[in-house]
């Protein structure tokens, strides 16, 4: 919105040619989306802690983990859309295609995500929003997100799959990109959701994986970088990094209540939304695998997830003392500090790696 106003008028104003420049607007991006959750963080955690908007907690996890966290306000997600959405909506060029489909994702599943927590908070259960339900929320979403990108914009390796570290290695998925393309937002959806568990154990690896894709974003939609790392160039997805900068400050903002003792958690309203919007970024600017690499952390506990009722179901046994793998190590005696800085040490390295695949290929 500011951005189209401010090119418009650098005919007139030729100092404004500045905004025209893409790493200028991710930076306004990142500190926009800081500020705004700077500024309304504070205020809503009050008015959530007055209503008693509070998560209720897990009953068969740690019971020190049960006592530190009941009472603390959730939905801090709002917190965190707002910043994004702020932000995006002055910096972007919402002549881009690819920009409102984030802005769809994000807000839809946010909103999915905002129904769940109202029902936990309503009935005093940890279940919310039923299981089948709120899997046919995230089927829809995803595919009228597809259904967008497939007939509304001019995106010619969309059924494209591409492997890192290979260079001439792409698979052409046709019709399976549809299906691919759901399991990749509802996955990342969720395995974001099943991260969001102790005292900003998510919200520094979504930043780290936001913080990565925003350069991949950028360098994916330049002509010279992308020809230069040998990576397909697909134009406008650069774009994306201003919406890739905005999580990034919108969770350094929140970061600053939800680190260690949190005040407020971003519930599945924040996680929900984080990590669909993840995916259909990685989906457009096609690094899928790459996603995983960086996001590693959350294919680790949904993994962690899958494997514990797999093997319950068969063997009658549990793998783990209790899943998601964060709660197994609680239940060992680790302090819930140190789960999750060694978490955010993996996040680091996995981020690190996965940028290493735009060259080493």
């Amino acid at each position: 919105m500011l951005f189209n106003l401010l090119v418009s008028l650098i005919d007139q104003y030729s100092f404004l040619n500045v905004f025209k420049y893409l790493t200028f607007r991710t930076g306004l991006s990142v500190i926009t989306s800081l500020i705004v959750v700077f500024i309304i963080g504070g205020p809503l955690i009050k008015i959530f802690s007055e209503k008693m908007i509070t998560g209720p907690i897990r009953q068969d996890g740690p019971i020190d983990h049960i006592i530190k966290k009941s009472g603390t306000p959730t939905m801090g997600g709002v917190i965190i859309i707002i910043g994004i959405i702020t932000s995006t909506i002055l910096w972007a060029d919402l002549s881009n295609v690819y920009v409102w489909t984030l802005i769809f994702v994000s807000l839809s599943l946010g909103c999915l995500g905002l129904l769940d927590d109202v029902l936990k908070i309503k009935f005093k259960n940890s279940r919310g929003l039923k299981s089948k339900y709120k899997f046919l929320g995230q089927f829809v979403i995803g595919a009228v997100a597809l259904f967008i990108l497939i007939n509304f914009s001019n995106h010619d390796y969309l059924y494209n799959l591409y492997f890192p570290f290979f260079k001439n290695l792409i698979l052409h998925m046709g019709l399976f990109f549809i299906p691919f393309g759901l399991f990749v937002i509802i996955g990342a959806s969720n395995a974001v959701n099943l991260t969001d568990g102790l005292d900003g154990l998510a919200t520094v690896p979504v930043m780290l994986v936001a913080l990565s894709f925003t350069l991949i974003s950028y360098v994916v939609g330049n002509t010279i970088f992308s020809e230069y790392l040998q990576i397909q160039y697909i134009p406008d997805v650069g774009e994306l990094s201003i919406f890739c900068g905005s999580i990034v400050g919108s969770c350094l903002g929140f970061l600053w209540y939800n680190a260690p003792p949190a005040k407020i958690f971003m519930g599945d309203t924040g996680s929900l939304s984080l990590g669909g919007s993840l995916a259909a970024i990685a989906i457009i600017v096609k690094h899928e695998i790459v996603l995983a690499i960086i996001g590693g952390l959350f294919v680790l506990e949904t993994a962690s997830v899958i494997i514990q009722v797999v093997s319950f179901k068969l063997t009658g046994k549990r793998i783990f003392m209790m899943a998601p793998i964060h709660h197994h190590f609680e239940k060992k005696g680790w302090a819930e500090s140190t789960i999750v800085i060694r978490f955010w040490i993996i996040a680091i390295i996995l981020a690190l790696v996965g940028l290493a695949t735009l060259k080493l290929r």
